[in-house]
């Protein structure tokens, strides 16, 4: 179960601190689609706000797409991008409604049962060749204040799927979807609502992947003695903000927290000469032990180092695996 914690002699604003909160369940699957969150008195009663607070929260996740009210029952998150059951728009579809559920269905069914997909390729043409074709467009996108992050999926993306994915920012997706007529848009559900809406239109799939969902590292930073300094550091710029935010809810001012981009060689060589601990994602981690390394002379204890292995969920890889045809 989600807790959440209010620091309320912080300078960051309640709801500020609720809604990051809130967003980092859903992004992180803590929440999955259809989830029920939690009324305004249960909220009022666990955090100390007030409910117009928290009902001011709920209205901006609703507005940002994340979740929906149904009334009379409460706020649930919301369904996004293929799990929507999004389809690709043509007049057979709009003719006939379930033909894609049909088509989708079946075909998984013969993967299951070992028919490889040029096997299938004959029953299905129109739609197993979109997935047969590993060379086909795999388009990650994200806002480009926030490239990093970007950066963070495709690297875990190429890795995980073995085949080449193109990093485009959101303001420029549609220019790149017009000189593609086939491929699939992959992105965090921080973006979903925009990149939809791009996409769409052009009659190409958009797959929300899930952030990991940190829980280790959750751990170890409650774990940590009163006083200890922390530093984080990542490709991201919008994920360390999310992180301070986070860690601010958790502890409050009880840990020096610091965080570096890696690419910021003066953050970077000042937060591994203060902190204590430091946590990385999986790019920045040798860099930032090279940075360690190099001070070593400078240090009367070296920090420890822990490696954040994963930004998208295992099962998010999974489905992302099964809907190209390579798992």
């Amino acid at each position: 179960m989600v807790q959440y914690r209010i620091q309320t002699d912080s300078e960051i604003p309640a709801s500020k601190q609720l809604f990051d909160q809130i967003q980092f369940a859903i992004a992180s699957r803590q929440y999955p689609p259809g989830h029920k969150l939690p009324s305004t008195r249960q909220l009022a009663m666990e955090t100390g706000l007030h409910r117009n607070t928290i009902s001011k929260v709920y209205r901006q996740l609703e507005e940002t797409g994340l979740v929906e009210s149904q009334a009379g029952s409460g706020i649930y998150v919301k369904a996004q991008g293929h799990e929507g059951g999004t389809q690709r728009q043509s007049p057979i579809l709009k003719q006939y409604p379930d033909a894609y559920k049909v088509v989708q269905q079946s075909l998984d069914e013969l993967l299951g049962q070992g028919c490889s997909l040029n096997e299938a390729r004959e029953l299905f043409l129109a739609e197993i060749d979109w997935r047969l074709r590993c060379s086909a467009r795999v388009l990650v996108t994200v806002e480009s204040r926030d490239m990093g992050a970007g950066e963070l999926m495709v690297q875990e993306l190429e890795a995980a799927l073995g085949i080449p994915v193109q990093l485009v920012p959101l303001e420029k997706l549609a220019q790149a979807l017009e000189l593609t007529n086939s491929g699939t848009v992959v992105t965090s559900r921080y973006f979903i609502q925009h990149a939809e809406a791009i996409a769409a239109p052009k009659s190409v799939r958009v797959i929300p992947v899930d952030i990991h969902d940190y829980a280790e590292e959750i751990a170890l930073i409650k774990s940590l003695p009163e006083g200890n300094s922390l530093g984080i550091v990542s490709l991201s710029d919008g994920i360390l903000q999310i992180v301070e935010v986070i860690i601010h809810s958790l502890r409050g001012d009880e840990l020096l927290v610091m965080t570096a981009q890696v690419s910021d060689k003066y953050k970077l060589n000042a937060l591994v000469r203060s902190a204590r601990t430091i946590i990385s994602d999986q790019a920045s981690y040798q860099t930032t032990k090279d940075a360690i390394l190099d001070a070593r002379d400078d240090l009367i204890r070296a920090p420890k180092l822990v490696c954040s292995e994963n930004y998208i969920g295992t099962k998010s890889i999974n489905l992302l695996k099964r809907e190209l045809g390579l798992g």
